[in-house]
């Protein structure tokens, strides 16, 4: 689904869908009441967020992988909009995001990458496999799997919307709640959304990645299937380039040869087809070849604190 305006504000909408928001708090406190977390062989970084959409856990999963290349970490996700229940070692040559999700094949570009939709036997096949450690993508409101650090990454942009839980609201659970849970905090972007946090909170920002001289005064039509579609049309065009014609899907969309015919048809001749890394893999083989991406990577303020600081939260315990 894309993301009502009302989950930005307080409105008429929001208030008349509190009740369904209280529940739904109501059903995750619940679930936690009576959780017991499976403890894993190794340690687990589980990166969550508190809004439904986007917010750049991926990206931040791929940062710190490379902060912790020493580890040898693992990803492990869920495989949202995949049909493996897990757990599967994510092969990009076999896959493919109607398989595994389109994440985990982003992830599995630059990392051995899990798909489980059991978050301990997922730890567990992976730390079998020679992971050091489990970077968890996703997997904060869900308590089957103990975690050793969890990180929550907000949109600075975005931050909490109007504060309320689905559906009045973007909140998975309540901003309290959730925060009391989280270990530190990875602000993305521009902005400065007031947080009742006391913990560590690191500054980011997803910058796009490569050579993108290439796009400066270049015509395209651009399309995005993501939590914030209108992020990667004003990356382009930051990068100089002139999108004749944008179009914004939904989260995770399934791709259909009538979206990308259209598509087509409303891209004149020498004009690039643009869309993202992680909206590229939900693509037929024969579109993928007809269709341009923009990678990005999150780049962190100052690497060096995030190192040292999980080098503290992951040592060994006496």
């Amino acid at each position: 689904m894309r993301a009502p305006e009302f989950w930005q504000r307080r409105s008429l909408a929001a208030g008349l869908l509190a009740p369904a928001g209280w529940l739904w708090a109501a059903a995750g406190w619940w679930r936690w009441r009576g959780a017991k977390p499976a403890p894993a062989p190794v340690p687990v970084v589980c990166l969550g967020n508190l809004v439904a959409g986007g917010a750049g856990k991926t990206p931040a999963v791929l940062a710190l992988a490379g902060l912790l290349a020493g580890q040898n970490p693992h990803a492990l996700s869920r495989g949202y909009g995949g049909r493996l229940a897990g757990p599967v070692r994510v092969d990009p040559a076999r896959h493919t995001a109607a398989d595994v999700g389109d994440e985990p094949l982003l992830l599995a570009r630059h990392l051995p990458a899990w798909v489980a939709r059991d978050r301990p036997a997922g730890a567990r096949a992976a730390a079998a496999a020679g992971a050091g450690l489990i970077l968890m993508d996703d997997g904060f409101q869900n308590p089957s799997l103990a975690k050793t650090v969890s990180v929550l990454v907000i949109d600075a942009a975005q931050g909490l919307g109007n504060g309320r839980c689905l559906p009045a609201g973007p909140l998975r659970e309540p901003a309290s709640r959730g925060l009391a849970r989280a270990d530190a905090v990875v602000l993305i972007g521009e902005g400065a959304p007031a947080l009742p946090f006391a913990g560590p909170v690191f500054r980011a920002r997803i910058l796009p990645a490569g050579d993108t001289a290439g796009w400066r005064g270049r015509s395209a039509v651009a399309f995005a299937g993501i939590g914030r579609p209108e992020k990667f049309f004003a990356t382009l065009r930051g990068l100089g380039a002139d999108l004749v014609a944008t179009r914004a899907f939904p989260d995770h969309h399934p791709f259909s040869e009538a979206d990308l015919e259209a598509l087509a048809a409303a891209t004149p001749e020498g004009v690039a087809l643009v869309t993202t890394e992680k909206d590229h893999f939900r693509l037929p083989p024969d579109w993928q070849k007809r269709v341009e991406t923009l990678a990005i990577a999150l780049h962190f303020e100052d690497a060096g604190a995030v190192s040292a600081w999980l080098a503290t939260r992951l040592e060994p315990q006496p």
